[in-house]
């Protein structure tokens, strides 16, 4: 039986990775840095590591220890706002942390084939001609988080140039779904569920004007699957599905499917420093491959909604 390691295992994206890779029945091993919320349903299923990422000798050991075939690469500091609050730590996350994965794999001398998650979040701010954005688009990321994504995937391509680890690197877009924390999609429905409640009286809102490259987490697991099977090792790869979403139409989806009048409010303090308004990618290179997305917006919307009131009943009171 494959084994496959997924690192960052109890994150958004992980904990359904997990999900479905059980399916496909492999062996799956998962590390959690603290919070394993999201994978204490599979816990009879999964290999559950405790590991900091940060932790060069603990990420070696554990590399040695496993021996995997596959390894998904998901562990990072993985928000914009959290990287303009502390830069320091978003980019020894995400850039040490890749480095020692690498390293640790490199001293190994094994062979796995390693997708690595880097981000839309590289390509920055966009002309009109450069959209829908191809993979080969120059990187001007306008976040320390881009900044540190931008020197992951630099690192991990290097690794596969220099000594020809077998790295699939992946630019995901605006990845969202049910589990998915602190995004505007998850925020405007946890928001509604609790208006729904009683537990708030209005929905507070940041920019709406933003346009963003919606795909369902379950779409995009089943992109990460493909790309270990048949992606080129050296080459990067977009999820996402070339289609565009405004947030203030993301909204109103949600608010639609309120079972109480939403009364909305524009926030400042939502407001980013420094935000791109329009992220669409061009996803012709997955779909060569076989690939297209499954789950419409409307679903997706609806699964997240249903999960954040099944969260907010169960913390009511």
């Amino acid at each position: 039986m494959s084994k496959c390691l997924i690192t960052g295992c109890g994150s958004f994206i992980g904990s359904h990775l997990a999900e479905f890779l059980l399916k496909m029945e492999l062996d799956v091993y998962g590390t959690v840095h603290q919070n394993s919320g999201n994978i204490d349903h599979l816990k009879d299923k999964l290999n559950i590591l405790r590991c900091d990422i940060l932790d060069e000798e603990r990420v070696e050991s554990l590399i040695a220890e496993v021996n995997p075939d596959f390894i998904f690469h998901l562990a990072a500091q993985s928000l914009i706002g959290t990287s303009w609050q502390d830069p320091k730590r978003t980019l020894n996350v995400n850039i040490l942390g890749t480095l020692y994965l690498l390293e640790s794999i490199r001293k190994a001398a094994i062979n796995p084939v390693i997708n690595v998650a880097c981000s839309s979040a590289e390509y920055g701010f966009s002309d009109k001609d450069e959209i829908p954005i191809k993979e080969t688009k120059a990187l001007h990321p306008s976040s320390p988080y881009g900044v540190s994504k931008v020197a992951q995937d630099m690192l991990s391509h290097l690794y596969w140039q220099a000594y020809g680890l077998r790295v699939v690197r992946f630019r995901p877009f605006y990845i969202t779904g049910p589990r998915k924390t602190l995004d505007a999609c998850s925020d405007f429905a946890r928001g509604i569920a609790e208006i729904e409640v009683g537990q708030r009286a209005t929905l507070s809102v940041g920019n709406l004007e933003t346009v963003r490259d919606c795909v369902d987490v379950r779409d995009a697991v089943r992109a990460m699957w493909l790309l270990i099977q048949k992606g080129t090792p050296g080459e990067v790869y977009n999820i996402c599905s070339g289609k565009g979403c405004k947030m203030k139409d993301i909204l109103d989806k949600l608010v639609s499917l309120s079972r109480r009048p939403v009364e909305v409010h524009p926030d400042p303090n939502l407001m980013r420093p420094s935000d791109e308004l329009v992220l669409i990618g061009d996803n012709s290179k997955l779909c060569e491959l076989g690939w297209k997305p499954q789950i419409p917006i409307e679903r997706t919307l609806s699964d997240i909604l249903d999960y954040w009131r099944a969260k907010v009943l169960g913390t009511k009171g």
